[in-house]
């Protein structure tokens, strides 16, 4: 190993709200079973914000209570569930340097792109996660286990890379991977077959055409509630229904309602021609991380208000869409994914309240949308409206009253998405009947998959797509709290790349490079992040 054998420098989570660069952080050994990683690179990303906000209450940082028994936990020393300090940092590339002698997956030598959503290992109501309860990749080196990163059905969340790109174009690629996942959905447009559904009855009409509905359902079970003639609900449970079909219109059951779904449960609503008359408490977080789902409609056929809804997730070819919190990091991605897939004529709205940010935006975007034909507008929300009637709405800020706004802004048929983690409990006053009455559909959905992750590096392998476009800033470990810092103000140019290898390095945006390192800020290509301008910093660093 480059300088010491035993410790070396790590970001470190505590507690709540306390990050500490720990200077002696122990280099673990490899047991049989287990790699032992170094960090070329690892993104920063908002999500490390809210673990280091809610710590051992985040519902990645429990313990592991299946996929791998509690004996072979206790093998893996970069375990750390609950009040455990942990090591954040879901965003790495790395180079295998070490491997216990029954690894059979992967070999010393291999550069690896880590998938860290775990989901084959759960906790009580999520699952694993490198960089949570077990340690991520902001610092140098880091043991993973073979049974964490391989699935007894033989998936691997450590994925292959060539030696050509740069560390920080593949440490960017689960950024990426998770806009790409954010459309890759596939919507189910019926009541889930052989699934669990409950029929709640209130409203007064008998028009409820249920025999036809359910005899096309194939429902594996079916429980009935007339709350009419003083049924109870069941109480929420583990078990949850996959579909809930209610007849009725009163806000007060409807916010009873959605706790009984399981997640990716459908809750929809027949208002058999009544109103609901005041605004839904809708839990926006579930919708986001549980995949849960609201149709309905203003008649009496329950199979009329699963039929609008889309089939998948996808940007429409051609139509007018709006981003809101367009100039973030994660939003300036959106933005040009949605560029390079739109049609001509197509018009894109981008939103922020920092002109700074949106002429930075601007720089990024501008010209690949004139070449494609689209109309590109962004627009300083704290000097005009953000405007109605758009086909396709993508929230990018946590905020339920944004997504209520954006629920006004969506036109008849429109898309929701609420990309941002608003977390699952947040209660937010919705229009539920705007939405079932124009159609609008509200989706979200959380992380990525190993096929997105794919579908990325392929692209940057064939030289289709440059991450580093989303790249706003770089940092050695000495500058992890300022940058921590400026993603939780939202104050970062875009993304941030750390390289733990460089202790001393401060935070420095791109702009920052000319002053302080002239030879790289000479190797960026207009701006942007290239893999000489990268080796040229390790070595002016000394790594």
């Amino acid at each position: 190993m480059r300088k010491m054998e035993r410790t070396q420098w790590a970001v470190k989570f505590v507690g709540k709200d306390d990050i500490r660069i720990d200077k002696e952080h122990p280099v673990r050994p490899v047991g049989p079973r287990q790699l032992l990683l170094k960090i070329e690179a690892c993104g920063i990303c908002f999500s490390d914000t809210k673990l280091l906000r809610s710590y051992d209450q985040h519902p990645r940082k429990a313990e592991v209570v299946g996929g791998i028994s509690g004996e072979e936990l206790l093998e893996i020393p970069s375990y750390v569930p609950g009040s455990q300090a942990t090591v954040p940092g879901h965003e790495p590339v790395a180079r295998i340097i070490a491997a216990g002698t029954d690894v059979r997956h992967f070999s010393v030598g291999d550069r690896v792109l880590v998938q860290a959503d775990w989901k084959h290992l759960p906790t009580a109501h999520s699952n694993a996660a490198f960089g949570y309860n077990f340690e991520g990749a902001l610092q140098e080196y880091v043991v993973v286990d073979e049974r964490c990163v391989v699935t007894k059905s033989g998936e691997k969340f450590l994925l292959p890379v060539s030696e050509t790109p740069s560390a920080a174009s593949v440490g960017l690629v689960e950024p990426w991977a998770t806009v790409e996942g954010a459309y890759s959905q596939e919507e189910r447009k019926g009541p889930l077959r052989e699934g669990r559904m409950l029929i709640v009855f209130e409203s007064s009409s008998t028009d409820r055409k249920l025999e036809a509905f359910l005899e096309e359902a194939s429902a594996g079970e079916v429980e009935y509630v007339d709350l009419s003639q003083g049924d109870q609900l069941p109480k929420p449970s583990t078990e949850g229904f996959d579909d809930i079909v209610y007849f009725g219109s009163k806000a007060v059951t409807i916010e009873k309602l959605e706790p009984l779904l399981r997640a990716h449960g459908i809750l929809n609503v027949v208002l058999s021609g009544e109103t609901i008359e005041r605004e839904v408490a809708v839990d926006i977080g579930r919708i986001h991380y549980d995949f849960i789902r609201y149709c309905g409609t203003t008649g009496s056929n329950p199979a009329d208000g699963y039929r609008w809804i889309p089939s998948s997730d996808e940007l429409p070819p051609r139509g007018r869409i709006l981003l809101i919190g367009a100039a973030g990091p994660m939003g300036s991605m959106h933005v040009i994914r949605a560029i390079s897939l739109l049609g001509s004529k197509s018009e894109i709205i981008g939103t922020d309240v920092s002109d700074e940010r949106l002429n930075h935006l601007a720089s990024l975007a501008g010209p690949a949308a004139e070449s494609r034909g689209i109309n590109l507008q962004l627009v300083n929300t704290a000097q005009r409206p953000m405007g109605d009637g758009y086909d396709y709405v993508v929230c990018l800020v946590p905020s339920q009253q944004l997504v209520a706004e954006a629920i006004q802004a969506a036109g008849s048929s429109g898309v929701l998405n609420i990309f941002a983690g608003i977390p699952a409990g947040t209660l937010g006053p919705i229009d539920l009947q705007r939405v079932i009455a124009q159609h609008i559909f509200l989706i979200g959905s959380s992380g990525s998959t190993t096929a997105d992750m794919q579908t990325v590096l392929s692209r940057i392998e064939a030289g289709t797509l440059d991450t580093t476009v989303a790249l706003g800033a770089i940092t050695g470990m000495a500058g992890v709290p300022e940058a921590f810092q400026a993603v939780q103000n939202r104050t970062a140019p875009g993304k941030i790349m750390v390289y733990p290898q460089l202790h001393d390095l401060g935070y420095l945006t791109m702009s920052d490079l000319m002053r302080t390192y002239p030879s790289v800020a000479r190797l960026l290509s207009d701006g942007r992040w290239t893999p000489a301008a990268e080796k040229e910093l390790l070595e002016c660093c000394g790594a």
